[in-house]
């Protein structure tokens, strides 16, 4: 099954509310975003709600299956491991000229990481099958 593609700004948006624990079932039904705005007030989730409402089904599929982030930047990347996985930068794992070294992942974390990265990434290291070291480099 192919993702939903979806903007850097959307995946920080869908991990932010998540990580301050809102649930998949409020992200696809909840009407008012007030409290939204009062998890984060930086952030315009009008945009999310905008995406929801132009294509619910597929909207429900990014929540529910996972996506895949059109184009992920470096800090994008660093960005994402904190908000998805709690992992932090220097703590959790070293940063290179190219990527990322030491991302210490368990199988599902990899696949999720594996999914939503962009093309320009590849991650390579570890075995598949267990908790193992990674490392996430530009292509």
């Amino acid at each position: 099954m192919e993702l939903q593609k979806i903007s850097l700004m959307d995946a920080y948006m869908i991990e932010t509310l998540r990580s301050k624990g809102v649930t998949n079932r409020e992200l696809v039904e909840q009407k008012d975003i007030e409290v939204w705005n009062r998890l984060h007030d930086s952030f315009d989730f009008r945009n999310l709600i905008n995406l929801r409402d132009h294509n619910p089904t597929a909207f429900q599929s990014i929540i529910e299956d996972g996506y895949q982030v059109k184009f992920v930047t470096f800090n994008g990347l660093k960005n994402l491991l904190k908000l998805k996985f709690n992992r932090i930068e220097e703590i959790d794992y070293q940063t290179t000229e190219r990527g990322i070294r030491g991302l210490y992942l368990n199988t599902e974390e990899r696949n999720q990481l594996e999914n939503l990265l962009s093309k320009n990434w590849t991650i390579y290291g570890g075995n598949v099958d267990v908790k193992s070291i990674f490392h996430v480099e530009l292509v």
